[in-house]
């Protein structure tokens, strides 16, 4: 038998998908539940008392109405849950400034954006609670609004928080080697400000939760589901706000139609749908609204980076500055994990003998910031590629020549880049060859040829450009995982691990990591995850971690229960395990495959009734860096503004290939989000903090019929920190499309001497860089 591991097989989750008989949060059934509708303020910035809430309590249909004060206690505020102090060697090296968040579920007294839960009404439809929700009256007192980090930093700032003194969220700095010697000496300095716009993941399902009560001999009981990517980082923090014990809580999260980081958090809604189903004895569901999501759930991006870069008469860098701010809106609610990760992803794989980098986080009166798909990443590339094609124009140099003097090589291997990681760790890439992506990428995507056809076009009057983009991307942080497999007395094998998939296809690439070791037919294997009743503790499906962490589990734990059959089977054989093999789901004696045994067969003799298991656990010694170059072609019309992608390639090493198709459609779908980001996306407030983009009729997103055929090219640099050699994929398709669409965009406008400092490039934007009377400067 072939083992499924590195093959294209179909994926396992797509019948029920397609047939409609995936359970969603949705879809999940419960009797006469109640329903949850939020009373959200639509004035950004304000003192505030709920006026009134008779009119809503006497609404039709209305079971119940709260407001902070009546949740008391239980309203907090607490620890914000996913708010990740610095770890210890973090501190240790850059002892950085980051201010705790609090969480709680109402606000009280004060709001701080539009959309913040003020209030919430809960009846027997989701209509009438939305009838109910617009009877309840409200107070402002107004304060001035925060719109963007120069006013939060300005000396006379409104304060979002008066205990601070300020409305700096966060602040630290990175240094090594001499960076002041390093740009004495430069024979070239270049300098750019470079912006990303803010935006959101808008995944296809919005956010959603049912919590239904229980009662049992130690008192009453929780199961809530959600449409989370961290069920085990929700259940603890359900424990806190109720003030039930962790054991009485279940979260399960069925499945979910997309996350991308924007599911990641704990948010209000989650909570107060507990809290309600505990008061009210009675199931209490919310799904939240498509306009609910843009003003409720988290955004990202929002960074502005002032770079300048040292480089020798040959185009060797010698140093890098970057004092870059962050927009967190209203709350920084994971702390330095968006701010340090760009940071760590500045240098990507480029030699960088001296650094100083220097991050501060303003709040402002926005929906708050936190991770989304790559997760201060693509900010991080975009500033750095933006500031190599600075430098290249200004050497005269062709721009992926710059790049090859610049790239560390697979023989500086593992190569240490001077500063920690995120964890604390130092920052070293232990395996992969940028080069050889780069060099992939200029092959297969005939950029020779595309740059003949660029001075051929020009003189046509048409405006064709090439951009080019290389990253690192650190995955498979901690912590560990645990999984269990167990070949049951049918003959099934289930695997039960404690992640939630939103769509990445861990019912498949699990399978095969399991199926593999115990050799059964893949059909044979089942995932059971996203369960705290199954699986007690974990981590989150975050920071393309679930492949290298839990695959490695997965691995473990099927290599533990492979031995326990040999063993098992040897005493039933009368044969000496190291005589024997798994071989087609059974177990054999080398050489005479009539002295076997079916897997189930051992499982029923020798186990405790329900089969034979073991457990596996991983936990990865340092991030392993994924790493690849894109290259995109576009043709930009100067006038109109219209950015058309003509060829998009991606040359991606993510280690050894579970399933190469499922890691093209991870980066090809990561590709499309970040061509949203390059030429479409972005979440834009006036004045007075109110979200102008908040539908889908402003806020556009890619559709397939205006996205390019993105090709996917592997290389396979196995990773030497597991076991498998796999590296994480899920949010690499987003990390290079601004970086190279922007390079792109320049440089088919070269001819007017155009500048593309920011993403992303809209119609207007682009139609701005080209004044209406302008000639090509070669004209």
């Amino acid at each position: 038998m072939t083992s499924p591991l590195g093959q294209s097989v179909r994926r396992l989750e797509d019948p029920g998908i397609l047939r409609g008989k995936a359970q969603f949060l949705d879809d999940v059934p419960v009797d006469h539940p109640l329903h949850l509708a939020v009373v959200r303020t639509t004035v950004a910035h304000a003192r505030f008392k709920v006026v009134d809430t008779e009119g809503a309590r006497q609404a039709p249909g209305v079971a119940e109405v709260v407001t902070a004060a009546d949740l008391g206690p239980h309203n907090g505020p607490f620890p914000h849950p996913t708010w990740f102090p610095p770890q210890a060697g973090l501190r240790a090296t850059i002892d950085p400034m980051v201010r705790p968040e609090l969480l709680w579920v109402l606000a009280a007294g004060r709001v701080r954006y539009a959309g913040e839960p003020v209030a919430a009404v809960v009846a027997d439809d989701p209509y009438l609670a939305g009838d109910g929700a617009e009877l309840v009256e409200l107070d402002y007192e107004p304060l001035a609004t925060v719109s963007g980090v120069d006013d939060a930093l300005a000396p006379d700032a409104e304060l979002l928080n008066p205990d601070w003194g300020d409305n700096l969220s966060a602040h630290f700095t990175v240094r090594k080697g001499d960076v002041e010697a390093a740009f004495a000496r430069a024979a070239v300095v270049v300098r750019g400000t470079f912006e990303m716009g803010r935006q959101t993941g808008a995944p296809l399902e919005p956010r959603g939760a049912l919590a239904v009560p229980g009662s049992g001999p130690d008192g009453d009981r929780l199961t809530l589901w959600s449409s989370t990517q961290a069920p085990h980082w929700l259940r603890p923090a359900l424990a806190t706000f109720t003030g039930l014990d962790t054991e009485r809580i279940r979260v399960i999260a069925p499945h979910v139609g997309g996350g991308f980081g924007t599911k990641s958090m704990v948010y209000p809604e989650e909570l107060l749908v507990a809290l309600l189903a505990l008061r009210l004895g009675r199931p209490v569901k919310w799904v939240e609204s498509r306009i609910e999501h843009f003003v409720g759930a988290i955004h990202s991006r929002d960074q502005r980076h002032e770079v300048e870069l040292a480089l020798d008469a040959e185009g060797r860098i010698l140093g890098l500055r970057d004092h870059y701010l962050v927009d967190v809106g209203a709350s920084n609610v994971e702390g330095l994990v968006v701010p340090y990760n760009t940071t760590g992803h500045l240098q990507g794989a480029y030699r960088v003998p001296a650094l100083e980098l220097d991050c501060r986080c303003a709040v402002t009166n926005k929906t708050p910031l936190s991770a989304y798909r790559g997760a201060g990443r693509p900010e991080a590339v975009f500033a750095m590629e933006r500031i190599l094609d600075r430098a290249a124009g200004e050497l005269g140099m062709d721009p992926v020549e710059l790049r090859r003097r610049n790239l560390v090589g697979p023989d500086e291997m593992p190569y240490d880049t001077g500063i920690p990681y995120r964890d604390g760790s130092r920052l070293v890439i232990d395996a992969g060859d940028v080069p050889a992506s780069l060099e992939l990428a200029v092959r297969e995507g005939g950029y020779e040829d595309w740059r003949r056809r660029q001075a051929e076009l020009r003189r046509a009057g048409r405006y064709l450009g090439i951009g080019v983009g290389t990253y690192v991307e650190g995955t498979g942080i901690g912590p560990g995982e645990l999984a269990e497999v167990r070949i049951e007395p049918d003959g099934g094998v289930l695997v039960a691990v404690a992640l939630p998939s939103q769509g990445q296809g861990h019912a498949t690439t699990l399978a095969q990591i399991c199926a593999g070791v115990l050799t059964v037919p893949l059909d044979k294997v089942r995932l059971v995850q996203g369960d705290t009743g199954v699986v007690g503790e974990g981590g989150g499906t975050i920071a393309s971690r679930t492949a290298v962490v839990v695959g490695n589990a997965v691995g473990d734990a099927a290599g533990k229960l492979a031995g326990e059959l040999l063993r098992a089977a040897a005493e039933l054989l009368e044969a000496n395990p190291d005589d024997l093999e798994l071989r087609a789901g059974r177990v054999q004696v080398r050489g005479a495959p009539r002295q076997s045994l079916a897997l189930a067969e051992v499982a029923t003799l020798v186990g405790d009734g329900d089969g034979l298991a073991a457990t596996g656990r991983f936990t990865p010694p340092a991030v392993t860096f994924a790493s690849g170059t894109h290259l995109a072609v576009v043709e930009v019309d100067p006038w109109l503004g219209q950015v058309t992608v003509l060829r998009y390639l991606v040359v991606h090493d993510c280690g050894v290939l579970v399933n190469p198709t499922i890691v093209e459609a991870q980066v090809a779908g990561g590709v499309a989000q970040g061509i949203g980001g390059a030429l479409l996306e972005e979440l834009v407030y006036d004045e007075e903090g109110q979200l102008l983009t908040g539908s889908f009729m402003e806020y556009l997103v890619p559709r397939s019929t205006g996205l390019p055929d993105i090709e996917v090219l592997h290389l396979e640099t196995p990773s030497e920190r597991n076991p498998l050699g796999i590296k994480g994929v899920g949010e690499a398709g987003t990390i290079g499309p601004p970086a190279a669409i922007a390079g792109a965009v320049e440089d088919a406008l070269a001819p007017f001497g155009a500048r593309v400092d920011r993403c992303p490039l809209t119609p207007h934007v682009v139609a701005g860089l080209v004044p209406d009377d302008a000639l090509p400067a070669d004209a």
